[in-house]
C-alpha cells in the first residue's frame, strides 16, 4: 500500500465530508447517533468475535495485563457504547450558538456563534470503545474525523467502523464522515500529523511515548495529556472512613485507567492510624506498596519507594504513598510531581479544600471524591475525546464544546465606519 496516498485520499474524503456534517441539522446527527447505537446492539456477536481475535493476538504478542483490560469489550462496556451514544445524542447541540451579544458605541451588535473545528484526527491505542466515543463526539459537534486506533485493536475497530458507517448511512450522512484507518502500518501516524491541508487537530490518547511524538512531529495543532500522576490527599481533618473507601476506589476500581490514583499522600498528624488500615485493604487486593521511609517505618510489607516512584504512571497494581507535613507538605508534592491531570483531597475542613482546589493547579481538582471520576461520562458530557492538560483552549475531559471554536459574529443596519 502506498501509505502518503491512501492518507492522502483519507484526508481529502474528511474534508469534503466536513462540509456536509457541518450543514446538517442537529436531527440528522442525532439519527446517525441512534442508527449507530441500535447497528452495535445488532453487531453483539460480531464485535465479541473480533475483539476474541486482537485479544487472542495481543496475548500471542505478550501484552500486559493492564493493555489487554484495556483492550477487552465485554458485555459490559458494549453497553456502555451504546448508552454513550444515546447520551451524545440527548445533549444540547452546541454548534449555531450565538453567546455574548453586545451593542458598541457605534451601533453594531457583536457576538460570537460556536462553530466545529473541521477534521479531527485522533490517534490512541488499546481501547476500542474510544472509536465510539470519539466518533460520536465528533459528529455531535458538526466535524468529521480519523480514527486511527492501534494494531492491537484492528479487528475490534473495524468492526466498530461498520456499525458507525451503518447509522451514518441511516442518517444520509457520508459515510466518510469517520474514516478508521485499516492499516497498522506506523507510516499511517506520520502523514495524519502533518496534513494541515486536510486536519484542524489531531487528538492523541495513548502512553507517554505516542504522546510526546505526536507533540514533537505534528504540523497540525495537538489537544493532549502526557500521563495521569493523580493524588490522593489524605487531611488530618479526614473522615477516616471516607478516606479509606475513596483511596482504595481510586486505585482498585480499574488500575489500567489515566484517572487512577498512582500516589497516596497522608498528613504526618494521622499516619500512626490510617497507614496500617490503608495497607490492610490494600493488601486485600493484592496492591504492591511502594513508601517513604516514614512510610516504610509503619508499613514493613512496603518497598522502599525509589524518586522514580513519585513520576511514575503504573496503570498496575502498584502504589507510591508518601507521608507529607500538612497541606503545604501535599500541595509542593502534588505541584512538584503531578501530570495536572486529576488530584483530590479528602478532608472535613472547608478552609483546607478551598486552598486546595486554588493552589493545585490541576485540570480536575476534588474534594472527598474518587479520581476516578475524572471523566467525561461521569462530568455529564456523555462521552470524552480525551483529557487534556493542556491549558489552551480545552483543559480536562474534552466533550461537545471543546470541539468547537467560535467566530465573532456581527450584526449591522447599513452601518458603516467612521
Amino acid at each position: 500500500m502506498d501509505i502518503a496516498a491512501y492518507m492522502a485520499g483519507v484526508g481529502q474524503q474528511a474534508r469534503t465530508a466536513a462540509t456536509a456534517v457541518a450543514r446538517s441539522t442537529t436531527a440528522v446527527r442525532n439519527q446517525a447517533l441512534l442508527a449507530t447505537a441500535e447497528a452495535l446492539d445488532a453487531a453483539r456477536s460480531e464485535l465479541t468475535a473480533a475483539n476474541a481475535r486482537d485479544l487472542a493476538q495481543g496475548r500471542d504478542n505478550g501484552l500486559d495485563a493492564a493493555m489487554l483490560d484495556r483492550l477487552e469489550l465485554t458485555a459490559q462496556r458494549i453497553d456502555g457504547m451504546i448508552e454513550g451514544l444515546r447520551q451524545v445524542a440527548s445533549l444540547p447541540d452546541p454548534i449555531g450558538a450565538i453567546t455574548d451579544m453586545t451593542y458598541r458605541p457605534s451601533g453594531i451588535q457583536v457576538g460570537k456563534m460556536r462553530v466545529p473545528l473541521g477534521v479531527i484526527g485522533i490517534i490512541y491505542e488499546s481501547r476500542p470503545n474510544v472509536t465510539v466515543e470519539a466518533a460520536s463526539l465528533c459528529l455531535k459537534s458538526g466535524n468529521a474525523t480519523i480514527l486511527r486506533g492501534g494494531s492491537e485493536s484492528i479487528h475490534s475497530n473495524q468492526a466498530i467502523a461498520a456499525c458507525v458507517a451503518s447509522g451514518l448511512a441511516a442518517a444520509g450522512l457520508p459515510e466518510t464522515a469517520v474514516q478508521v484507518i485499516n492499516t497498522t502500518d506506523r507510516a499511517a501516524v506520520g502523514e495524519l500529523i502533518t496534513m494541515p491541508e486536510y486536519v484542524d487537530v489531531i487528538v492523541p490518547r495513548g502512553g507517554k511515548g505516542l504522546i510526546e511524538r505526536i507533540s514533537r512531529d505534528a504540523r497540525v495543532p495537538v489537544i493532549k495529556h502526557l500521563d495521569g500522576v493523580c493524588h490522593v490527599y489524605i487531611d488530618s481533618h479526614a473522615d477516616p472512613e471516607k478516606a479509606l473507601n475513596v483511596a482504595v476506589n481510586a486505585k482498585t476500581h480499574r488500575y489500567g485507567t489515566c484517572n487512577t490514583m498512582e500516589t497516596l499522600l497522608v498528613d504526618a498528624e494521622v499516619a500512626d492510624d490510617m497507614l496500617p488500615l490503608l495497607a490492610g485493604a490494600f493488601a486485600e487486593k493484592s496492591v504492591e506498596l511502594r513508601g517513604c521511609e516514614r512510610t516504610c517505618a509503619l508499613v514493613p510489607s512496603a518497598l522502599a519507594a525509589k524518586e522514580a516512584d513519585w513520576e511514575a504512571e503504573y496503570l498496575a497494581p502498584i502504589l507510591a504513598v508518601r507521608v507529607v507535613d500538612g497541606l503545604d507538605g501535599a500541595i509542593a508534592h502534588i505541584n512538584r510531581y503531578s501530570s495536572q491531570h486529576t488530584d483530590s483531597i479528602i478532608t472535613e475542613n472547608y478552609t483546607r479544600a478551598r486552598r486546595f482546589i486554588t493552589e493545585v493547579d490541576s485540570s480536575s481538582v476534588m474534594v472527598n471524591a474518587s479520581t476516578r471520576f475524572a471523566d467525561g461520562f461521569e462530568y455529564g458530557l456523555g462521552a470524552e475525546i480525551g483529557i487534556s492538560t493542556d491549558k489552551i483552549h480545552a483543559r480536562g475531559p474534552v466533550g461537545l464544546e471543546g470541539l468547537t471554536s467560535q467566530k465573532y459574529v456581527v450584526f449591522g443596519d447599513g452601518h458603516i465606519r467612521t
